[in-house]
């Protein structure tokens, strides 16, 4: 009997896997203490990255993909 995999909620809440597979996840450093850093940083913290390599396959699975 086949087993059904869990979704880890916690990678749920935090990624997203595009139907083309690539893992999106929001930059660290933006929530609080802002005024501090620089416009420049500010905007760069504000684009949606793309995870590579071995941890996003580690995402992926965590998700129930792969």
């Amino acid at each position: 009997m086949k087993v059904k995999t869990k979704t880890r909620k916690s990678a749920a809440k935090r990624f997203k896997v595009t139907k083309n597979g690539k893992v999106l996840h929001r930059s660290q450093n933006f929530r609080h203490l802002r005024t501090a850093k620089g416009k420049r940083n500010l905007r760069r913290l504000k684009t949606i990255k793309t995870l590579t390599g071995r941890f996003a396959s580690k995402v992926k699975k965590m998700m129930g993909l792969k």
